[in-house]
């Protein structure tokens, strides 16, 4: 009988060890984690939804996606000047940046992330 219960302990203790083992492998998330998967939802980071170099809805960007410029041209909406849609200059036409943000705002609640604009754009020169 004395045999049994070793044999049964050392189980139990290996069982035991395991258990606290495998949690410490596996923490639970936690609310710092979650509100960082939450932002990276929203803040475009990932190229969703928004655009955050450019401001703008990704899906509608021709600077990250050239191939719709032939739209925006044959509707004669395009500027020579700096290269892209009247409708997404935002260094012509400086009200757009609010435009974008209330569609952002509309679809998130919240603000959208700063404008990662290039020096050039800063400027309005090329």
């Amino acid at each position: 009988m004395r045999t049994g219960w070793r044999i049964g302990g050392v189980v139990l203790a290996g069982a035991a060890a395991l258990a606290v083992w495998g949690a410490g492998c596996n923490p639970a998330p936690n609310k710092a984690d979650a509100a960082k998967d939450k932002a990276a939802e929203t803040d475009g980071g990932d190229h969703g939804w928004w655009c955050k170099e450019h401001g703008m809805p990704e899906k509608i960007c021709v600077q990250c996606h050239p191939e719709l410029a032939g739209d925006y041209k044959k509707k004669k909406d395009w500027g020579k000047e700096h290269d892209r849609p009247e409708s997404q200059c935002l260094i012509c036409h400086p009200e757009l940046k609010a435009k974008f943000a209330a569609r952002y705002r509309a679809k998130y609640g919240i603000e959208p992330p700063p404008l990662e604009e290039s020096d050039k754009e800063k400027k309005g020169t090329e």
